[in-house]
This record gives structure tokens, sequence and C-alpha cells, in this order.
């Protein structure tokens, strides 16, 4: 029988008990610290701070993936990912004590104090724990069983791999494919067989599971097949290797699909839980915007008809995520002709290849009002309509033109791998002082490759502050 391994927070369960076990610790001598021996006295306090300091944590470890590659961080990385999920931790507290009223009664020094002491002894809690656990890992001490069977070209550097990540397994023995080497050794772990005679090895042998290399499979397929049905017969679990993280990223996994298992690539990887929390965002900043964008109507739209007869709003047909077509909505700023009038416009172009079109003093915006709503990014607020039917995301990328779409080339079309935003990374970046498109769909990568909900929150804040400060609006 074999237990599947858990994934997300849970597969790092042994951190976030340690760090939930620390986090009491330092409530207690918080409070103690703080009210000494009045600490009874004040019990009733102190399990209300408990109990929502509790709350607060395991809402942040379900929504903040603070234990994500935790054994793979070093000292600084460590640190910095430990404060960054404490100053979470602590905001979501203390709002829950405002809002549950209990802010009144609960010492606000205990809070501080519990918050430096549990980062103090959390990192060097973790730095301790991370040691012993590596250091298991070298001396191949797990409480399982595991048969390694690789070629003999590579088996050390495989090998070391596979006892340098698997603190919970003991490598007890290595089986050669394509040559008999029983008897020697490799990275200090005994060849204990050839391929023909490893199920009788195994029969007659402690071993709770067998791992086989990816080439093994391809070169020695029938002999595999065979081995891994008779290990099937003795119910000892059987891993294949299908593909390496470490060579082709994060980006691919193993899934059923139509039926079959297949082996995914994608640009980027994400769960269910994060896309419902970024589409709760968008409907919450969507609904918001929309209120905005009437209120505006109201007080531009007068104005944008009498500077030029017409339609108050400007549809377009723009490409969206992976190409899909859909028309996004603006305040007009600029003339009537305006799309015509672009083409007499291109030499004046500062990006490169017509990828995108910005230029200087652009003559098509109209005088006064066309300005005024773009320098203050009014011009964008109906496209909060869009976010609200799910064409368009609070953050993203730019949707392109149908004209710039057609002159893409392969790797500018990964910018389409997610849905076109309000703002994005490159708008945040310098806005119209970026006109190399290259440099565009760089940022625009870089956003989709490092995606999570704190990278959106942080550009919303940023692109706030840039549209305060008119910073490269045109």
């Amino acid at each position: 029988m074999y237990e599947k391994k858990p994934v997300g927070w849970k597969k790092h369960i042994d951190f976030v008990l340690l760090d939930f076990f620390l986090m009491h610790v330092s409530l207690v001598l918080g409070f103690l610290i703080r009210l000494g021996s009045g600490l009874l006295s004040l019990f009733r306090v102190y399990a209300a701070s408990a109990l929502l300091m509790s709350l607060a944590f395991f809402m942040v470890i379900l929504f903040h993936e603070g234990y994500k590659n935790i054994m793979k961080r070093g000292p600084y990385a460590e640190f910095a990912a430990l404060l960054k999920q404490t100053v979470i931790i602590a905001l979501t507290t203390v709002l829950m004590l405002y809002l549950t009223k209990s802010a009144e009664d609960t010492s606000r020094i205990s809070i501080v104090l519990t918050f430096i002491l549990y980062i103090c002894m959390s990192y060097a809690a973790r730095l301790l724990f991370k040691n012993y656990l590596r250091s298991k890992m070298l001396s191949n001490t797990g409480d399982r069983s595991l048969i390694v069977i690789c070629m003999e070209h590579n088996a050390e550097k495989f090998v070391e791999r596979v006892k340098n990540t698997t603190y919970e397994m003991n490598i007890s023995g290595i089986i050669i494919a394509d040559k008999d080497l029983t008897g020697s050794e490799v990275a200090g772990i005994p060849v204990v067989s050839d391929l023909d005679g490893a199920a009788e090895y195994v029969c007659r042998s402690w071993v709770d599971e067998v791992f086989i290399g990816r080439e093994t499979y391809i070169s020695q397929r029938e002999k595999i097949e065979n081995f891994a049905h008779a290990c099937s017969t003795m119910g000892i679990t059987v891993h294949t290797m299908l593909f390496s993280l470490g060579e082709e990223g994060d980006t691919m996994f193993a899934e059923r699909f139509a039926g079959f298992w297949v082996v995914s690539r994608s640009a980027a990887v994400v769960n269910s839980r994060d896309m419902i929390i970024k589409r709760c965002m968008d409907i919450a900043g969507g609904i918001v915007g929309c209120l905005l964008t009437v209120i505006l109507t109201i007080l531009v739209g007068p104005w944008i008809f009498i500077a030029s007869p017409g339609p108050i709003f400007f549809a377009q047909q723009r490409v969206g995520r992976n190409g899909k077509p859909f028309k996004i909505y603006k305040f007009r700023s600029m003339y009537m002709d305006a799309e015509k009038r672009k083409a007499e416009l291109m030499a004046k172009n500062k990006v490169q290849d017509g990828l995108m079109f910005k230029m200087d003093d652009d003559p098509r915006i109209i005088k006064g009002i066309g300005h005024l709503i773009r320098d203050l990014s009014i011009d964008e607020f109906p496209q909060f309509f869009n976010v609200l039917k799910g064409e368009m995301s609070l953050v993203g990328t730019r949707p392109p033109t149908m004209d710039e779409w057609e002159k893409y080339e392969l790797h500018h079309r990964k910018r389409l791998a997610i849905k076109p935003g309000l703002t994005g990374m490159w708008q945040v970046s310098g806005r119209s002082s970026i006109t190399d498109f290259e440099e565009i769909v760089r940022l625009d990568t870089q956003y989709i490759e490092d995606w999570s909900i704190g990278l959106d929150i942080k550009i919303i804040f940023k692109t706030i502050l840039v549209v305060l400060k008119k910073d490269g609006a045109q």
C-alpha cells in the first residue's frame, strides 16, 4: 500500500506545526513579560488573542505559500520569507482583534513582543530543523527502504540527486540496468543486483519502493515493464521518472487528460484557489470601478461630446487571452478619425516594428479634455466593465490591437498566456518611458512566470502611486 505524498503546505506539515507551537510559546512569553503574574486574571483576554492569532495563522497558511521551496532557501531568503509571513499574520490578527472589539482589552506591547519573539524563535528553529533534515538526507537514514534502478554512466549523479531530495527515504540498494556490477558501490550505496535478478532480490529483501530512471525505462522498456509487473504482484510501489523538473523547470507536470495520463507543459502553473481569489478581486474591483465609471461619465461625458461631437465611449477590437478577440471600452480621448490617421503617423512611432503605438504630442488626442483624462488615466475606467465580464483582469498584460497581433513573433505570444489587465508589470516599471517592445515582453513574461496574489496586490498599489504622480502617462 502506498501513501500518496501531500502537496502544498501539507507537504511541510512539520514546519507548519513547529511554527504554530512557537507562535503560542511566543504569545505566552509576550503576555508574561508584559503582565507578569497578572496573566491569570486576564486569561479571557489571552484566550481571545490566542484563538484569533490561531485563525490568522491558518488563514495565512492557506492563502500564502510561505512554505514553498522551504528546503531550498538559504538563511537570508528564509529570514525574508519568515518576516513577510509574520507581518501578514500580525496584520490579520490586529484586524480580527479590532473587528471583534477585543483590541481595547489586549495589550499592544504584548502583541508586539509576541511577534518579535516569534520571528527570533521560528527563524532559529527553522534553520536548525533544516540542518537536521539535510543531515538525514546525507546520512541516508530514512524510515523507508528505496531501491534505485538507473544506467551505469549517470548512476552516481542520479543517486546523489535522489539522496539529496528524499530525507524520508533510505536508499538501500542500486540496480544497474545495462551492466552487472553487483557487489560494487555507487556514491556509497551497494549495487545489489542486475536487472535480470532484480525481481528475485526485491522479493527477498526489505524494499518499500522502487525508483526507475527515465533513460533506463526507454532503453530497457520490456525488461522494466516485466519487473514493474512483478513488483505490482508483490505489492511494492514503483515510481517511473517521466521527466526531470530540474532540467525542464516547474512548468511540467503529469495529469489525466481525456482519460489518458499525459505530461503537460505550460508557461506557468497556478492552482484553482489562487485563481478563485484573483477572480473575486476582479469582481470586487470591477463593481467599484463600474460605479466610479458611471459618476465619471456624468462629469466628463458632456465635456468630451462638446469638444469632439460623437460617442463618449470608444470600443475597439483587441486580442485577449490565448488569442481570443474581445471589445475593449474606453472614454474617447481622440478625435473621431483617429484610427484612419494612425497609418499616417506610424513614422513617428516610438516603438520599433510597430508592435505597439506610442508617440509624443499625438495630434489625434482631443485638445483639453483628451489630454486631461489621459494624464489622470480616466480614459481607462470603462475597462472595469471588461473586468466584470471576465474578459480582462485588474492586473495582467496590455491587450494588443488586431494589427499589432498580426506582427507578433512566436515568443511575443507568451504575453497572451493570461487575461489582459487594466495594469501590469510594464505599466508600473516606466509606462511610456519604455519604448522597446522586447523589454515590455520581458516584463510581461516575468509577471506570468512569477505570478502570485501578492504580486497582483503589489502592482495595484504601485499603479495607484504611478497614476497619482502622473508618472509617464500619455
